[in-house]
């Protein structure tokens, strides 16, 4: 009994795996929609899933980095350092120096008069059928008159002022020039004494003196003009002469020792072409940390205006893909109308539109944005109206190739039998074109628009990189890029241009993989 149960059931075993399956039954055969056939296609292909996680990782980048980024887009980062500040200049008068009378013309004319005839040894010169006489009241020093009234003074010896003015009534300058030079011990000038006091060098020699009023200082003669760079810096005697005593001895440095006792080390430089010494100082400066190296704070440095590369790489990004994205949906609107009302409707509406193509077609894009970027400049606008003014213009200028590529499929769709059939269902026009034959070009729009985003991110980059595109303070791959421009940066700030090439090579790159496999995808005919 038990083998005969066991043939039994091994009969009803082989009777079962022989039962067929009917041609209508769903179980014998899987079907897939067209778009999972697509979508299948599609994730078999292994270069373009590279692509595509290429794409979703500088999204991820863009997008949520500059969130997570602890900096801002245009935050600016400081560092102290020792710089040499240039905190006074001295020239050496060996040319006439020139000061006018009150009231009185003394004119740029009369004074290079004056010089023809002082070095002709001439006491006298005519100008405009006017005589003026020239006096010699010392050693480099000369009064003009005209007339009999003195207009002005020519001289080689300076008097430079110690004290808060720096100029001095004409009276009082040319009587403490004329002091000088005679070697007078006072003069007076409205009811004051004024005492000079000698300064002689280790030869004997005087090479300077200072103007005593009420026992003070107020004023200090010598052939070196000594003036500080900022005006509320005060230089005292002891400073001046220190500086011009390290002058004439051609010494680079020199040490003085203010008041408070603190010793300030200063560097001296002559330049010859204006003859003129600048006193410099170093002190600790706040400046902008600029191409800093990568660190634990800044991961991949800063740029030339001391912002955190990695977070404007963030943000760069952002505006660059925001920039391809909404030039590509420009540039689609207008090609999907003009291309199938062009398509559908042919005859002389389709020659009306494929001229304006035409006429696109001819236009010197690059010339143009040329021009419109450097009107921009001129007129001031805004960086985010420019931006926005970036992407009209792209996008009007990008649309010509789509509008042929919709009207050539179309032109094959509409003589199809679907075709006619809505047409003998009395569906409008509109309908017949946006619902029944532009969903059939999708495919190809698809394809032609994630191939065309590479390029239009190339092309905001390259106008970037030229001072045309994107603007300060907002950041753009391209504008990064821009900040190489000496080959001393290029050779050695690896991290300012390198990592932002990188992405952008790498985001085109993924665009024109994924545009391949999506082509290879949605034509079943393409090997695989």
């Amino acid at each position: 009994m038990k083998k005969d149960n066991k043939k039994t059931s091994e009969k009803g075993a082989a009777k079962q795996s022989k039962k067929q399956y009917s041609l209508n039954d769903d179980r014998r055969v899987k079907v897939l929609s067209p778009g999972a056939m697509v979508a299948k296609r599609f994730f078999r292909n292994r270069i373009a899933m590279i692509g595509l996680f290429v794409l979703i990782g500088m999204f991820v980048f863009s997008f949520l980095g500059g969130l997570i980024s602890p900096y801002k887009e245009d935050q600016l980062f400081y560092r102290n350092e020792m710089q040499k500040k240039e905190y006074a200049a001295a020239i050496d008068n060996t040319e006439f120096r020139y000061a006018s009378a009150d009231g009185q013309n003394f004119s740029s004319v009369i004074q290079a008069k004056f010089v023809l005839a002082q070095s002709g040894k001439k006491d006298s010169f005519e100008y405009k059928g006017i005589n003026y006489t020239i006096t010699e009241e010392g050693n480099n020093l000369y009064s003009i008159a005209e007339e009999g009234t003195m207009i002005g003074i020519a001289y080689k010896d300076i008097f430079s002022v110690s004290d808060a003015s720096h100029e001095l009534p004409f009276t009082l300058q040319f009587k403490a020039l004329k002091s000088y030079v005679t070697g007078a011990e006072s003069f007076e000038d409205n009811g004051k004494t004024y005492k000079m006091e000698y300064i002689k060098g280790e030869d004997g020699s005087v090479e300077g003196a200072s103007v005593m009023v009420d026992g003070k200082e107020f004023g200090y003669i010598s052939r070196y003009v000594v003036s500080p760079w900022m005006p509320d810096n005060f230089l005292t005697r002891e400073f001046k002469e220190t500086a011009i005593a390290a002058m004439e001895n051609n010494e680079s440095t020199m040490e003085y020792t203010d008041a408070e006792g603190n010793v300030h080390e200063y560097f001296l430089s002559y330049n010859a072409s204006t003859k003129k010494w600048t006193i410099s100082e170093e002190t600790v400066t706040r400046v902008y940390d600029k191409y800093a190296s990568p660190s634990a704070e800044h991961w991949l440095g800063t740029d030339k205006s001391g912002m955190d590369m990695l977070t404007r790489l963030m943000y760069g990004g952002r505006v660059s893909l925001m920039i391809g994205f909404i030039v590509e949906i420009i540039s689609t609107l207008i090609g999907i109308i003009l291309g199938g009302v062009a398509g559908y409707f042919g005859g002389w509406i389709d020659n009306l539109i494929m001229r304006i193509v035409d006429i696109f077609y001819c236009i010197p894009s690059l010339p143009i944005i040329i021009i419109l970027g450097a009107t921009m400049d001129a007129v001031g606008v805004e960086p985010q109206i420019r931006m926005i003014y970036l992407m009209l213009i792209l996008g009007l200028l990008g649309w010509p190739g789509l509008a042929r590529l919709i009207r050539g499929q179309i032109l094959s769709l509409r003589e199809q039998e679907f075709m006619t059939a809505t047409e003998a269902c009395g569906i409008s026009v509109r309908r017949r074109i946006f619902r029944h034959l532009i969903p059939n070009v999708i495919p190809q729009l698809i394809v032609s628009c994630t191939m065309g985003l590479g390029g239009t991110i190339i092309t905001e980059a390259t106008l970037s990189f030229l001072g045309l595109g994107v603007k300060f303070p907002f950041a753009s791959w391209g504008n990064i890029i821009n900040d190489v421009n000496n080959t001393f940066v290029l050779t050695n700030y690896w991290f300012i241009w390198i990592p932002a090439g990188m992405l952008l090579l790498l985001t085109v790159l993924a665009f024109n993989i994924l545009g391949d496999g999506l082509r290879d995808a949605f034509d079943p005919k393409m090997k695989r």
